[in-house]
């Protein structure tokens, strides 16, 4: 599952990188957030590469992206389509060729798990463009958090570490977390509070280094904080947001794994 406003690059670049992964996702869902072009991109995208993709049209507020909101509407598509399997990705992150099947293997064997891979923050991209189909040479994770090798597992870790960048559970987990809290609107607070979420319903995390992914570059911007709009019976947020502050107007998508698919 994948959210989007703007980004139609990174957004072409991710549909290409899904493509020819190892194994393509049974249901790719993209929720536009007031954003009616990304139906163009994507279909052009397909026309490409053979990956359709399952368009959500959010209506928003430019000044106050609704993230949260988005990734429920998200992952509940996802699951009206028999999903078993979601994975939330970020707009700006590239699949590695091992993404669907390494979380799709993760999920299904440890179902209760709060599931992330590893995180490379790549430079700017050469003329060329970055190499989709040798992305393993970029392969430098992110060193806040854990970065087991491929074909390892870490079960256990600090639920703050938790970022909407990249992660799977399964449709079960899913509902017992309840979601995003949609009273957050804008960047980060909404991934803390998530992680509280699942910590009160008992999930624990665990990373997977069969799903990398590679986030591209892009100019720093501070769009608007994750402050939430509430009404008094909710919960009072954290003080600050352990997760990622999402850089210029995403968030993220449903996957769906299924076994022995080749990319095609």
């Amino acid at each position: 599952m994948t959210v989007v406003h703007g980004r139609h690059d990174h957004l072409r670049h991710q549909q290409r990188s899904l493509a020819r992964g190892r194994q393509r996702p049974d249901a790719w869902v993209v929720v536009a957030m007031q954003d009616p072009a990304v139906r163009d991109v994507l279909a052009e995208g397909q026309r490409e590469t053979g990956l359709a993709a399952d368009v959500v049209d959010l209506p928003a507020d430019p000044g106050a992206f609704p993230l949260a909101a988005a990734r429920n509407r998200g992952m509940s598509r996802a699951l009206a389509r028999g999903a078993e399997v979601l994975v939330g990705l970020d707009v700006d992150c590239l699949a590695g060729p091992d993404l669907v099947p390494g979380y799709g293997s993760a999920v299904t064997g440890a179902p209760d798990r709060l599931w992330a891979g590893p995180v490379t923050y790549l430079d700017p991209p050469p003329p060329g463009g970055y190499p989709i189909d040798d992305l393993a040479s970029l392969d430098a994770p992110h060193g806040a958090r854990p970065a087991p090798a491929a074909g390892e597992r870490v079960d256990g870790g600090d639920l703050r570490l938790f970022w909407s960048l990249s992660f799977a559970l399964s449709a079960r987990t899913w509902r017992r977390t309840d979601g995003f809290d949609e009273a957050y609107v804008g960047y980060g607070g909404e991934d803390t509070d998530f992680a509280r979420r699942a910590g009160a319903a008992g999930l624990r995390m665990a990373w997977t280094g069969d799903a990398r992914a590679y986030h591209q570059h892009h100019p720093v911007s501070r769009p608007p904080g994750g402050a939430p709009r509430r009404h008094p019976a909710q919960r009072p947020p954290l003080p600050r947001p352990v997760g990622r502050v999402a850089d210029a107007g995403l968030a993220r998508r449903v996957l769906r794994a299924r076994p022995g698919r080749p990319a095609g």
